[in-house]
């Protein structure tokens, strides 16, 4: 077999086969062995002491079982009764949750939430792999075993759809830079977040404070600045608090504390317990200078090219739209590895604050019948004409106060002497120092009034004189003569918040008279474009100042800086020398093209017709006139959000007691429902064989006095007057 191989290729063939043979173990020389022993007999599994018989949905059960064949119910219908029960009994304690981890259902849902999170599409259920599904799981199964671990990064159960890397093909140096330096959370951590998310949130939102607004579903700071227009009307001393220290993250003791007053799960609460505990790979600190140099470096460095299915990015639109955020919603909590498990924790933690003080503005609560508004015992009674009305304040007027909190900040309204409000403040002091552990002074806590002006989300708290009279002269227009009736709390969008946030984006320089500055980052866009994009951003802050008294004024300067903005961007861009030149050429809403010049191309029309151009859509809100009122649309007494009003509407329509209440006003009213109505036609025509004429509003006496007319008329001879009464009554209840 050897002979067609030349010597050299035949000597490294016996060198390899040598080599071979001495790796190979060494094999001891044949002898007898004793037969094995007979297998034991096999007894069914369900005769051994001890046994437990599984129930089919058990994840130890369903280990090599088709996942599909788990999903039988429909996860809407699981968490919308998990939302009614928390709402029907809000102080229930929660102590069998389990069972929902359990639901393969509920990880199919945080599939998809994740999914949608990681590429930006919705994936349906019929579209889920197979291979998601068996992950899926094996992901359940482990946090059901305890062997779930949070921050894993190579030996993950359940992978991201962008995710194709494969640990084993990587090198030493990538996977120690995977392992050591700070990474995304997993994804397969972010699907078990919202499992506890759907599961805990409902049992917490039926509990929460109304007075809370932040990190909730149906609450925005729209709704805060709405309740505060509505309820602070009579208050003349502010306290204003910051706790947005709780945010960075609290003592796991205090967290898990706040928790197990309401859930008492074992398996739910270690799993939160161990997220929060876990340590968090943040990286080695970075070094400013060392990173200068490495960019200086990797400047020329060829750029990537996106996908045809990867979002273009669009940086000046989401630093714009991000940077107007108010400084109270600008901190989110991320607590160790909860993630979107984190704001729900922080209300849990802060609802404490929430409900004491909820006990503090009962307390505090003192009616005067000499006072124009709040004379009743009824705390949420007011002055329904007037319901930003301030009144004067003195030792015979109303004591009263509330209590508003959007994340960590809050806002107290006290109405009464300011020494009541020295002492709420330092009952405060020693509430969050027992609970919290926050060191807060009188300067972090001032106490200020109405007529300075208090700031709250970008919109300041003051009072304005209403003269319904004014007198003027008839050639200089100067006032003679004025009436006040009283003052109103006005909010207002503050202007010099504004022009920081226009600063910080660059939009500006100055303070007194502020000078725009292009926006040299959409240098590259097209026109078409860039005032797309500058829309959004002018439609964005003329709905974040909806409810402000100075809308007009506020977005009407928006749109002055932006479009002066613009007109040097385009001026520089397409050497046009100044602004007025822009403004000639483009109009003054900049929506006619500036780089076609005359007699150089078709018309701008001509070439719109026939779909080689973009349309260019002009700039917003370019007079004063166009920007919308202030919208002062009454805030209702009690508001909730429209998902809690359907869940307790629902639960009372559940009730017996609802029905029983409807059928005696029913019956004291003389009317009949359209359900007894059918039943004494059917009633009717099995007697006679007769139909009734249509039923009107006002003959359901008639109806009734015929039926039972026939009824007895037709039972006479053989049947008694109580028979014929038991019989119409029937056929009146079927």
């Amino acid at each position: 077999m050897y002979r067609h191989l030349s010597l050299p290729l035949l000597r490294r063939h016996r060198r390899y086969l040598s080599y071979a043979a001495s790796a190979l173990p060494r094999v001891p020389p044949y002898s007898p062995r004793p037969p094995p022993p007979p297998p034991p007999p096999q007894v069914h599994p369900t005769l051994l002491p001890g046994h437990r018989s599984r129930h089919p949905t058990d994840p130890l059960s369903t280990a090599y079982d088709d996942p599909s064949s788990l999903l039988r119910d429909d996860p809407i219908s699981i968490c919308s009764a998990l939302w009614v029960d928390s709402f029907r009994d809000p102080s229930a304690t929660a102590s069998s949750l389990t069972p929902l981890l359990r639901r393969l259902e509920l990880w199919v849902v945080a599939y998809q939430k994740a999914y949608a999170d990681e590429t930006g599409s919705y994936l349906p259920k019929s579209s889920v792999p197979s291979s998601a599904l068996h992950s899926l799981l094996a992901l359940r199964n482990a946090v059901l075993d305890g062997r779930f671990r949070w921050g894993v990064r190579l030996d993950v159960l359940l992978r991201s759809p962008r995710d194709t890397t494969d640990p084993a093909t990587l090198s030493k140096r990538k996977l120690r830079a995977l392992l050591t330096s700070a990474q995304p959370p997993p994804f397969q951590d972010r699907v078990v977040q919202e499992v506890l998310l759907m599961i805990l949130e409902p049992i917490f939102e039926a509990r929460f404070s109304q007075k809370s607004f932040a990190f909730r579903p149906g609450r925005n700071a729209h709704t805060v600045i709405r309740t505060i227009r509505r309820s602070f009307a009579g208050y003349l001393w502010y306290i204003k608090g910051d706790l947005s220290t709780i945010l960075d993250g609290l003592p796991t003791g205090l967290i898990i504390n706040a928790l197990i007053r309401d859930v008492r799960d074992k398996k739910v609460v270690d799993l939160i317990k161990s997220a929060l505990t876990t340590p968090v790979i943040t990286g080695r600190p970075v070094d400013k200078e060392a990173a200068k140099k490495k960019k200086k470096k990797r400047k020329y460095q060829k750029k990537r090219v996106l996908a045809e299915d990867e979002p273009k990015p669009d940086p000046y639109w989401l630093q714009t739209f991000f940077g107007f955020a108010p400084e109270e919603a600008e901190k989110q909590p991320n607590w160790g590895h909860c993630g979107a498990l984190s704001p729900l924790l922080a209300n849990v933690c802060l609802d404490e604050l929430d409900k004491w003080m909820e006990g503090k503005i009962k307390e505090f609560y003192r009616p005067s019948k000499s006072d124009v508004i709040w004379t009743g015992d009824d705390v949420e009674q007011g002055n329904t004409s007037w319901p930003e009305f301030v009144p004067t304040s003195g030792p015979d007027k109303t004591r009263k106060m509330d209590y508003v909190r959007y994340g960590g900040h809050f806002l107290i309204g006290v109405r009464g002497p300011r020494a009541d409000a020295a002492v709420l403040r330092k009952q405060l002091i020693e509430f969050c120092d027992q609970r919290y552990q926050l060191k807060h002074d009188n300067e972090s806590l001032p106490i200020e009034h109405i007529t300075k002006g208090i700031m709250f989300l970008d919109h300041v708290l003051c009072r304005r004189v209403v003269y319904p009279t004014l007198r003027y002269t008839a050639t200089g227009g100067k006032i003679i003569s004025e009436k006040g009736v009283g003052t109103l709390l006005s909010v207002t969008a503050s202007l010099k918040q504004c022009i920081k946030q226009f600063r910080k984006l660059e939009f500006l320089k100055g303070d007194r008279d502020p000078d725009p500055q292009p926006c040299f980052r959409m240098f590259h866009a097209t026109q078409a474009h860039t005032n797309a994009q500058m829309n959004k951003f002018l439609q964005t802050m003329a709905e974040w100042y909806r409810y402000a008294d100075n809308r007009k004024k506020v977005v009407n300067f928006c749109s002055y800086i932006i479009r002066g903005s613009l007109a040097k961007l385009y001026a520089a861009k397409y050497k046009l020398r100044s602004r007025a030149k822009v403004y000639k050429i483009g109009s003054r809403n900049l929506s006619r093209p500036l780089k076609d010049k005359k007699g150089q191309s078709p018309e701008y029309q001509n070439l719109l017709r026939m779909g080689l151009l973009d349309s260019i859509d002009g700039l917003h809100y370019t007079r004063m006139s166009l920007v919308p009122e202030a919208d002062y649309t009454p805030f209702p007494s009690g508001w909730r959000p429209d998902h809690e009003k359907f869940l307790l509407e629902y639960i009372r329509l559940l009730d017996p007691k609802t029905l029983e209440e409807q059928r005696c006003c029913l019956r004291e009213e003389g009317l009949i429902t359209p359900q007894d109505y059918v039943s004494l036609l059917v009633w009717n025509y099995k007697k006679n064989s007769l139909m009734l004429p249509p039923l009107g509003e006002s003959n359901s006496y008639k109806v009734k006095e015929e039926l039972l007319g026939s009824v007895s008329n037709e039972t006479k001879d053989g049947m008694g007057d109580d028979e014929a009464s038991v019989d119409a009554l029937q056929a009146a209840h079927m």
